[in-house]
Order: structure tokens, then sequence, then C-alpha cells
């Protein structure tokens, strides 16, 4: 199932409301495979496991305008993410934090509700 650009028009949609079983639940919404999640709206993210991301499947949410923080969901295990990586989004002045998917979806919600300005990838566990 292929998802496109979903925009997000209640604080209800912005909200993961569950993830596991290989997606997401956004509000009342099923979404299968990994997310990629920016201020304005959601996109399928065609990354699986740790190893494929890079900073040009991460490209929409280092160009989304007033970002300020970015948590990367890895799936069932935290790991570290390539220095390439983190110096690019340390360039455009967007904290990033990287740990498991599970870790990711709730910590995203909380800075969400705090008012932050915060993007997510999630990879779909």
């Amino acid at each position: 199932m292929t998802m496109e650009f979903t925009e997000i028009n209640s604080s209800e949609e912005a909200f993961v409301a569950g993830y596991g079983d290989g997606g997401f639940r956004m509000g009342d919404s099923r979404f299968e495979g990994s997310m990629m999640i920016t201020p304005d709206g959601f996109y399928p993210w065609a990354v699986s496991e740790k190893s494929e991301i890079s900073i040009e499947n991460l490209e929409p949410i280092l160009n989304a305008s007033g970002v300020e923080i970015i948590v990367i969901g890895l799936g069932p295990n935290m790991a570290f993410l390539p220095k390439n990586i983190r110096a690019a989004f340390e360039e455009k002045k967007i904290a990033i934090e990287a740990m498991d998917t599970g870790a990711a979806a709730r910590t995203y919600n909380v800075l969400l509700q705090e008012g932050r300005l915060v993007a997510a990838a999630l990879i779909a566990i």
C-alpha cells in the first residue's frame, strides 16, 4: 500500500495514536510501513531498517521550514546515527535524537504536546 503526503488538519491527526504490526495509527487512520512526520503532514518513508537511513531520505525534514527537533525511531533497538547525518541537521540548527521506535513515538507526542516544532522519522516495527 502506498501512501501520499497527508496534510495535518487538527492536533488529533498530528499525534501518533499507536504503532506496531508494521505500521502506525495517526488520529483515527492506520498507515502501513515506516513514516516521516513534519509539522505540516506525514509521508511514507521507504526505510525498513536503520542501515537504510540517509541524508537523502531525510531531506523532507531537513528542508522543512521551522523544524527545531527531529526524533528518529530506529526500529526495535537504539543505535547511533552516522556522523554525516548528525552534522547535516546540526548545520540547519535542528536538534536530532535517535532511539527505538516506541520511545521515539512517545517522545514525539510529548514534544508536540509541549508546542515544539518537532518532526519524526519512524521505522515501522
